[in-house]
């Protein structure tokens, strides 16, 4: 089973490469599954394991992807920083006590897009600003945010089912 969860993270941060690489459809939507490989971990990787793998995960993909080193690890490590405090405030100290990761089929749909949608915003309110580091005009990222908070959302909800070890 943890094989399969190690494999399932690679070929979904090869999909994130792809994603930055090949499908630019239009400037005002970025998608991203980072936040979602971050708050899928397993909950046995406390905060700082969970900082020390964004932070290269975000190197990762900004060195074979994006081309401006930095920006998704200054957008990612955020997210691996509230990480446990998020979960635990959606689904309580359970995943924690018991070392389960979270699924779609234990805790529900409804609040795994909740802990999505704050994880996703909180990349994409950082990842915008500093990319378009004030020079664009604030409908054009407000736009940006909601279109890619939405169609990234979308995506994430694929990758946590991916991850989730209960149909393993």
């Amino acid at each position: 089973m943890r094989n399969n969860y190690n494999w399932t993270f690679l070929l979904l941060v090869v999909a994130q490469l792809l994603l930055c690489n090949y499908f630019h459809f239009t400037p005002y939507v970025f998608l991203t599954l980072l936040p979602a490989l971050i708050l899928c971990l397993p909950t046995r990787i406390g905060t700082t394991g969970a900082l020390f793998i964004a932070f290269g995960l975000g190197l990762t993909i900004d060195f074979f992807a994006e081309g401006l080193l930095g920006l998704n690890a200054l957008a990612l490590v955020p997210v691996a920083f509230v990480r446990k405090p998020l979960i635990e405030l959606i689904f309580g100290k359970e995943p924690f006590e018991h070392q389960e990761n979270l699924s779609v089929q234990k805790y529900g749909s409804l609040r795994i897009s909740l802990a999505l949608i704050i994880a996703l915003a909180l990349f994409l309110v950082i990842y915008i600003l500093a990319d378009g580091a004030g020079t664009r005009p604030f409908w054009f990222s407000a736009i940006k945010l909601v279109a890619s908070l939405f169609a990234s959302w979308l995506l994430s909800l694929v990758a946590v089912h991916l991850l989730s070890d209960d149909e393993r």
